[in-house]
């Protein structure tokens, strides 16, 4: 990692305040950056050669993070600051910082919007290969959870529905562990379409208890079968069910209602990896 030369002691200082701002989700969208706290994320996100504009140092932390950052450059026109600590802790999100802030521009390569209408000129086929749906997951650390699963167990796939958790929050980056930096992850508006698409293809399989589930663990997935998971409170809509090929229930204990979506989703992407 180059040298850090510039020095910033000034709360109102531009950077500084656009750093502080992108902790809303209207700003991230405006601006088109994220924020995200950490050394180890620093060092991931250098590994995966995130588009960094930005990177604020803690003034007592700056050698140790230069040093666990040694093996990367920054990318080019990407601004290297140190902060006073006390300065810095007033900006971090972090209950014990560890020394280093960052700022990247959204991953636009690998998380996009989707669309099914063929008519569209942006419209692009889903890729082959598993698939999970998230619909109307709404809790960050949720969907930071299932993200960093899909990516331990290669799910091809991610599609969100456009009401789902902020790819971007803090809490989902944190929960996501730097997998948020590589994992494919599609939007759409029209998760029925995707929904019906994906069923022309492979089956298309509702987390769901109907009378006509399958008990996870007696199905053999294909490879380009998919899996719907649903809010935390409501599960899937009647339309989302009614879109699926088939359903599928996780056998558990009696005494327990439901699984924490994070959870849910997890056990069934290792039954995608297991079936590899």
């Amino acid at each position: 990692m180059q040298k850090v030369t510039e020095y910033i002691t000034s709360r109102q200082n531009a950077l500084l305040t656009q750093v502080t701002g992108l902790s809303e989700r209207k700003l991230r969208r405006r601006e088109g950056l994220f924020r995200f706290d950490g050394k180890k994320l620093f060092c991931e996100a250098l590994q995966a050669g995130l588009p960094l504009t930005a990177v604020l140092l803690r003034e007592s932390n700056a050698g140790d993070v230069q040093a666990a950052a040694a093996a990367w450059e920054l990318p080019a026109g990407c601004r290297a600051v140190i902060l006073p600590d006390t300065l810095f802790d007033r900006i971090s999100e972090e209950k014990s910082p560890d020394g280093v802030i960052c700022v990247s521009k959204n991953l636009d390569k690998i998380h996009k919007n989707v669309t099914i209408d063929k008519c569209d000129p942006g419209y692009e086929p889903l890729p082959l290969g598993r698939t999970l749906l998230l619909e109307s997951v709404r809790d960050p650390g949720n969907l930071g959870t299932i993200i960093r699963s899909a990516k331990a167990f290669g799910v091809q796939n991610l599609v969100l529905s456009a009401d789902c958790a902020d790819l971007y929050n803090p809490r989902t980056i944190r929960a996501a562990m730097g997998t948020l930096f590589s994992q494919r992850v599609l939007v759409a508006e029209d998760l029925v379409g995707v929904v019906k698409e994906l069923g022309a293809r492979g089956r298309v399989y509702a987390a769901a208890l109907k009378d006509t589930s399958v008990r996870l663990g007696q199905i053999s997935f294909g490879e380009n079968d998919a899996v719907a998971v649903g809010n935390e409170g409501h599960g899937l809509s009647h339309e989302v069910l009614e879109a699926c090929t088939d359903s599928v229930y996780i056998p558990m204990a009696s005494g327990v209602e439901s699984l924490n979506a994070g959870i849910a989703a997890s056990v069934i992407l290792w039954e995608f990896y297991r079936g590899n």
